[in-house]
This record gives C-alpha cells, sequence and structure tokens, in this order.
C-alpha cells in the first residue's frame, strides 16, 4: 500500500480510538443528574430541622438525602464541602441523635478518571494531529517514511517540458546525449545487437553551465520520467538513512522505468574514501550511502531502461569506485561557451523579453567573455529590469550595456561625492589604461571609459571588448596585458609625480600574471621552459615542501620583479611619448565621465602609429 494511503488510514484509526475512548468513559462511569450543593452551614440546619435521611460521608465532602417541608414529594440529593483539614466530633453526635443513616463513601474512579482525562485522550488526540498535519504538508517524517526516497518526480504532463531547442552554447554535450535519448526512445534497437547503452553519464563541468537543464532536456527529449535529488540529501544525521533512501530510489527508479535519475551535487554523497580526502576523515554516514549507492548500481538491469545522470564541478574528489566501467561509464563535459554559444543562449532568453529593434545580441556575446549560462540569463534579466526602471516599452542596447555593468562592476554609487583632485586623479588613471591599450599591438579594443563609481570599489573602469574568444595567448600578448594593467599607475605617477592606494587591483593581477607565465607557462629567460607548480609560494597541506629550492624562489621572485619592472617601464615612455593625447582624453572623461570606442579613437588618432610629445 502507498504510504500517502497508509499514513491517511492511521489518521483515522487514531481519531476512531480517541472517540471510542470517550464513548466507554461515558459507559463505565456514567454521567448523574447534579445534586443540589449547600454550604456546611446549610446542612447543619436541615439536620437539625430532621429533613436528612441518610448521608454518605466522603473524604472532603458530604452528601445525602432529604425530605422537603411537609413530606409531599421525594427524597432530593444533596451535597456539601466539608471544612478543609478539621474533623467535626460534634457532625456523628448530631447524626446518630437524629436517627439518619450514615455511610462513607471511597471515590475507586477517580485517580482512573484523571488519568484516561488528563494523559491518555490528549496523547492520542496529539498523536492523531501530528500525522494528519504531516500527510498534509507533504512531509516525509514519520516513522514508516523516513527511510523514503526524497526526490522530485517530473513526470511527462508538467506544462513546462525542457527540450533541446530550450539549451544552446554546449552542442559538444547535446551530442554526447543524443544516444541516451535513442536508447530511452528505441531499446530494442540496442539489444537486437547486443549494445549495452552507459548506466550512468556524469555532467561535469563549472557552476551555471546548464548541467541539471541537459539533464531534464534529456528527459523531455526521449519523454520518460525524471526522478531528481540532490546528493546532501542523502546525508542525514541518522547512519543508515542514506542508505535506505538510496534502496528507495531505486527501486521507484525500477518501477517507472524507462525513466532518467538525476543525482545533483554528486560529490556531497560521493567524496572519495581515502582518509586524507580533502583533510578531513571519511564521515560513516556518508560513506555507507555511498556504498548503498556503488551497490544499486551494479545491481539494476541497465537493458531496463533506467539511466543514472549526475553533475558535480568538482570531479577530481570524488571516488573511483564511482567513476569505473559499469558505473558512471561515460563523462561529459559542459564548460562555459565560446562567442558562439553566448550569443546563442542570450537569443534563447532574449525571446521571452521585448527586445528593441537594432539590439545586436553578437555585441552583449562579446562584453561577456566567461560568462556562463546562468550568468548571461541574469543579464537578460537585468536588461529587462533596466527597461523597466526607466519606464521604456522595450528593451534596448543601452539597457544591456547598463546589465553588464551592473553584473561586472556593481551598482552606481550615486551619493558618493569626490573631491576634484581624486576626479582628476581617477581621470588620468583610466585615461593612461586606454591610451596604453590603444598603443600598444597586442591589446583588445578599449569598448568605453568612465569615471562613474560602483559598488564594488571601483572609482572607474576601462572595459577592453575581445574581438574573439582566445584559447591561446602568447608571450608578447601576456607582455601587453601587463603593459595596460600598469597604465593608470603610470599615468598617475607621471602627472602628479606619486602614486595613489587605487592602483591596488592593477598590480594584484599584473604580479599574478607575471607569476603564471614564470611558474606555469615557463616564459621566462633565465629559468627556461619548466613549470614550477602552481606559482604560489606557500607550503602545501600537511607539510608538503614547495616543488622547488629556495635558491629557485629566489630566482622566481627576480623573474617576476623583472616582468612587472619591465611592463611598468614601457607603460611610462608610451605615456611618456603621448603626454599631449593623455591630457586631452583626461580632460574630455572629466566633462562626460564616460566615454565610448568612437570617441576615444577620434581622439588617439591614429591608435597605434606616431607619437605625440610634450616637447
Amino acid at each position: 500500500m502507498p504510504s500517502f494511503g497508509r499514513r491517511r488510514l492511521s489518521a483515522i484509526g487514531l481519531a476512531v480510538l480517541a472517540l471510542a475512548l470517550l464513548v466507554l468513559s461515558q459507559l463505565v462511569w456514567p454521567h448523574q443528574a447534579s445534586p443540589k450543593v449547600l454550604s456546611y452551614t446549610e446542612f447543619f440546619q436541615l439536620l437539625d430541622q430532621g429533613r436528612v435521611q441518610e448521608v454518605a460521608i466522603g473524604s472532603d465532602d458530604l452528601s445525602g438525602k432529604m425530605t422537603p417541608a411537609g413530606d409531599e414529594s421525594a427524597p432530593q440529593e444533596v451535597t456539601a464541602k466539608r471544612l478543609p483539614g478539621i474533623d467535626d466530633p460534634a457532625l456523628l453526635a448530631t447524626l446518630r441523635e437524629k436517627g439518619v443513616k450514615v455511610s462513607g463513601r471511597i471515590e475507586k474512579s477517580s485517580g482512573v478518571t484523571a488519568f484516561l482525562v488528563g494523559w491518555i485522550i490528549p496523547l492520542v488526540v496529539l498523536v492523531a494531529m501530528w500525522s494528519f498535519f504531516s500527510r498534509a504538508a507533504g512531509r516525509s517524517s514519520g516513522p514508516l517514511s523516513i527511510g523514503r526516497s526524497q526526490a522530485k518526480i517530473h513526470d511527462l504532463n508538467e506544462r513546462e517540458r525542457v527540450t533541446f531547442a530550450d539549451v544552446a552554447g554546449v552542442d559538444e554535450a547535446k551530442a554526447e546525449l543524443v544516444e541516451i535519448v535513442r536508447f530511452l526512445k528505441e531499446p530494442e534497437r540496442y539489444r537486437v545487437l547486443g549494445a549495452r547503452a552507459p548506466k550512468g553519464v556524469l555532467l561535469v563541468g563549472p557552476p551555471g553551465t546548464g548541467k541539471t537543464l541537459l539533464a531534464r532536456a534529456v528527459s523531455g527529449e526521449a519523454g520518460v520520467p525524471f526522478f531528481s535529488i540532490s546528493g546532501s540529501e542523502f546525508v542525514q544525521m541518522f547512519v543508515g538513512v542514506g542508505a535506505a533512501r538510496v534502496r528507495d530510489l531505486f527501486e521507484q527508479a525500477k518501477q517507472r522505468a524507462p525513466c532518467i535519475v538525476f543525482i545533483d551535487e554528486l560529490d556531497a554523497v560521493g567524496r572519495t574514501r581515502s582518509g586524507v580526502a580533502g583533510g578531513f576523515a571519511a564521515h560513516e554516514e556518508r560513506e555507507q550511502t555511498l556504498n548503498q549507492l556503488l551497490v544499486e548500481m551494479d545491481g539494476f538491469d541497465g537493458s531496463r531502461g533506467v539511466v543514472i545522470l549526475s553533475a558535480t564541478n568538482r570531479p577530481e574528489i570524488l571516488d573511483r569506485a564511482l567513476l569505473r566501467a559499469g558505473r558512471f561509464d561515460r563523462q561529459v563535459v559542459v564548460d562555459r561557451p565560446d562567442l558562439r554559444g553566448r550569443e546563442a543562449i542570450l537569443e534563447v532568453h532574449a525571446c521571452k523579453v521585448k527586445l528593441a529593434e537594432g539590439v545586436d545580441l553578437g555585441v552583449v556575446a562579446r562584453r561577456t567573455p566567461g560568462m556562463s549560462g546562468a550568468d548571461l540569463a541574469n543579464v537578460v534579466n537585468e536588461a529587462a529590469l533596466a527597461a523597466a526602471r526607466r519606464a521604456g516599452k522595450d528593451v534596448q542596447a543601452a539597457d544591456f550595456e547598463e546589465a553588464v555593468d551592473r553584473i561586472q562592476l556593481g551598482l552606481r554609487k550615486q551619493g558618493l561625492v569626490m573631491t576634484e583632485d581624486e576626479r582628476r586623479r581617477v581621470a588620468y588613471h583610466e585615461s593612461g589604461h586606454a591610451l596604453v591599450a590603444l598603443s600598444v599591438e597586442h591589446a583588445d579594443p578599449v569598448h568605453r571609459v568612465t569615471i562613474i563609481p560602483r559598488s564594488i570599489g571601483a572609482l572607474g573602469a576601462t572595459l577592453q571588448l575581445p574581438t574573439q574568444d582566445r584559447y591561446l595567448v602568447t608571450r608578447e600578448e601576456l607582455r601587453d596585458r601587463l603593459c595596460v594593467m600598469l597604465g593608470g599607475r603610470s599615468a598617475e605617477e607621471l602627472v602628479f609625480e606619486d602614486a595613489s592606494t587605487g592602483a591596488q587591483d592593477d598590480l594584484e593581477r599584473a604580479t599574478e600574471t607575471a607569476r603564471q607565465m614564470v611558474c606555469r607557462f615557463g616564459m621566462s629567460d633565465s629559468l627556461g621552459p619548466i613549470a614550477f607548480g602552481d606559482g604560489a609560494e606557500r607550503v602545501e597541506m600537511f607539510g608538503a615542501p614547495r616543488p622547488y629550492s629556495e635558491e629557485t624562489g629566489r630566482a622566481i621572485d627576480a623573474e617576476i620583479r623583472r616582468l612587472v619592472e619591465d611592463a611598468h617601464g614601457q607603460a611610462r615612455q608610451i605615456l611618456r611619448d603621448r603626454r599631449l593625447v593623455l591630457e586631452k582624453l583626461a580632460k574630455r572623461l572629466l566633462a562626460a565621465e564616460t566615454l565610448e570606442r568612437a570617441e576615444l579613437e577620434a581622439i588617439v588618432a591614429p591608435p597605434r602609429a606616431g607619437v605625440e610629445r610634450t616637447g
């Protein structure tokens, strides 16, 4: 019987039991007519008048029968409370004198009734209410369902059905998953040939790249149910609950086959079981859950049409037993989209908003290198919000520009008031970046320069727009990047003969770039084509030594310093040679606060030919 039916019958049975106990209490201790309550004085007065026929003395009261005046009616029940803690000897003497029949009364059922009414019935009512509200809230907290799977089942009758048409920018991953769709649609085609479809497919990629969306798209294309659960939902406080939920999940999947079981964030339960995994010892409940998952993946027959999809952004920490053949047979990399992929993703999300004519999503795609699908969806949403804030009728290109700036740089600081000297320093700083970028050979084109402060701490920004995605970078290109990074500080030193704290981020990025050139890419003339780990001069975890000697470490430091100082000197020389252009650019930036590419190229024309000296 389904757990929902069992819980409903349990609640009904408890309610019936409570009602039966109430009825039984009324039958065992029947309700009688209430006697007339008298005071102790009134009872003595009736006794003196001879109207009391018999008396039953209890522990705290007196009850008896009396006759009205004239004996014209039947005896009437009366009761009176005794004085607390006082034994009245005169009462017994008066009763004997009047010839009243005297008896004692012991309340045998008072304790049973109090226990029943005070404990049993409230407890039964509370249990019935707890069971009812647990069922109504859809929770599985009862003793019969604590080990049941918490997976959400997405059936085919849902209105929002996801297909491959809703997923863009990951064409390679979709091509890998098409075979899974074919197997779920036409399993006989594979059985005839003796082929075995993969039991498990692991989707690997950075956060926000669309791994969950891809898994739902496979379900929508194949037209099969989709079980979705997170790896953290298996691991509970009680040992053994996670393993029970794994068993229940696979049992449900076998009953609904063909179907897809999707386990998100597999690393939450599938972390390696070695004693030093990530520096922490193995967790007993997690280890039992992982063992049960391995057993279930070995035990079920993949030909029945149950495919396990899982997602993680940290495949390096997964247990090796999960990744062997017969379990997660295939790994599909879902990486960040390239330029064409970003444009395709923007087109998918832009269909949900009202775009103005002339909006070029290709420009937006070029402005968002490195963004994932979730980030691009956020860009479209922020652009729509920007259009709504200005009460526009459609989303224009300026709204997308504002959305990208808002995500990359933060909100505009409307209330921040800088002194005139600070504005001049920021203007020359950003002009230095822009002028150096427009003067060196291998820099990306400058898209915009602004001195409007933003919430992330930047008082200005120089935005460069790559013309295409780059997968390889040469030594000369990296040197030009270093030169552009140090252009702002060089401009401050040239104009103000001093530097400020505004170049902190530039120095950090330049130093890290130079370190990568020396330690990872082998771009050092003195050290040669040798890699020195990740380049970080820190003691590794558990006291492991650095992968190079102290002497080599000093040589690395010297080479990093040389690269940064050479780039700094080159930037200063460019700005010194083009001082007049720097002054013109800074004055225009102070007046307009933001300069676009066309105006920049008009001021710095020709961008990479000729020099202007101050004389």
